[in-house]
């Protein structure tokens, strides 16, 4: 979550606090230093791990920002917040958000997303390591595909099954005295109020995968696609069928730092930033109900697998 606070007048330097300076807390100080250009500025940083906050302190000293630690934070009304779901700038996922917005592919009934990937990274301290820390690996990384699904549906999920284990991955690690918990794979189904659906494929140890992501979204219409790292987007219609699918491969000039998730943040920053001196909107594009609701499908899910049974959004809102 970013947040910085408005400035008066649009040529004033935008200034940025960042909460948490562990791996992603740097990659946000990095993507930031290269907006440099565009009027932003860090002015303080905050966490509860020394060694974090250090090395922290170190990169922004190396990108000559003046720092000052701050205890305390208060929402205000001159103060935007925006939800760091940076999967929907990764650009052939952007791509294909701008196919399926501009009706190309009709009404959405259908958003499969296959995640195969490697394990878990290592985290300060191991906190990635248990479902007490994170809300389980269908919340604490999830969310964006859950996201990207009520995003192509354009409506708000209803009830959510799934089925997840943990069957390879962290059996043999303990840390004081206690075995990980977390799943490393699933299938997820979420049902949505206006009949569509969307499915997650989830597998963290999948390693030998050529892409991370595949997404699959089908209309009335016609089917799209995307894929990362690749970055290709295809899409076609019914009518014309499979010998008139279209291929793009996406590039987003933008770009001035890959990073961790192909310029997804760096875009996202870009965004955030153009919201913040937009003075007839100021309003983020990514706002506080769609993390909300992001992290609650995934907790659904969890709760699914715990009980084996359909889980309604209202019972985790509630």
């Amino acid at each position: 979550m970013a947040e910085a606070a408005i400035p008066e007048e649009e040529n004033k330097t935008v200034k940025y606090g960042i909460i948490g300076v562990g791996m992603m807390g740097k990659e946000h100080l990095i993507n930031l230093y290269y907006l440099r250009d565009h009027g932003v500025s860090v002015v303080c940083i905050a966490d509860p791990h020394p060694p974090s906050l250090d090395s922290a302190i170190d990169l922004a000293h190396f990108f000559n920002w003046t720092l000052q630690v701050i205890e305390a934070a208060k929402i205000r009304p001159d103060i935007m917040v925006q939800v760091g779901l940076e999967y929907r700038y990764m650009p052939p996922v952007a791509k294909l958000i701008e196919i399926v917005k501009g009706g190309e592919l009709g009404p959405i009934r259908m958003v499969s997303i296959r995640e195969h990937r490697f394990p878990f990274l290592v985290k300060v301290k191991n906190w990635n390591r248990f479902n007490a820390n994170t809300g389980g690996t269908l919340v604490e990384k999830c969310c964006h595909f859950f996201d990207l699904m009520r995003l192509f549906v354009g409506a708000n999920p209803i009830r959510v099954m799934a089925s997840g284990a943990m069957d390879v991955n962290h059996k043999d690690e303990v840390y004081d005295g206690k075995v990980p918990d977390i799943i490393d794979n699933a299938y997820v189904i979420v049902e949505f109020e206006n009949g569509s659906r969307g499915m997650l494929d989830l597998c963290m140890f999948a390693e030998g995968s050529k892409n991370e992501q595949e997404i699959s979204v089908v209309g009335d219409v016609g089917k799209g696609e995307a894929f990362v790292p690749e970055s290709i987007v295809r899409f076609g219609t019914r009518i014309a069928g499979r010998d008139d699918v279209q291929t793009v491969q996406t590039v987003d000039e933008r770009i001035k730092y890959d990073g961790l998730h192909h310029g997804s943040s760096f875009l996202e920053h870009l965004n955030f930033l153009n919201a913040i001196r937009n003075k007839d909107t100021r309003t983020p594009e990514v706002d506080l109900v769609d993390g909300l609701i992001s992290v609650a499908i995934g907790v659904a899910a969890q709760v699914s697998i715990e009980l084996g049974r359909f889980v309604t959004i209202d019972e985790v809102l509630k």
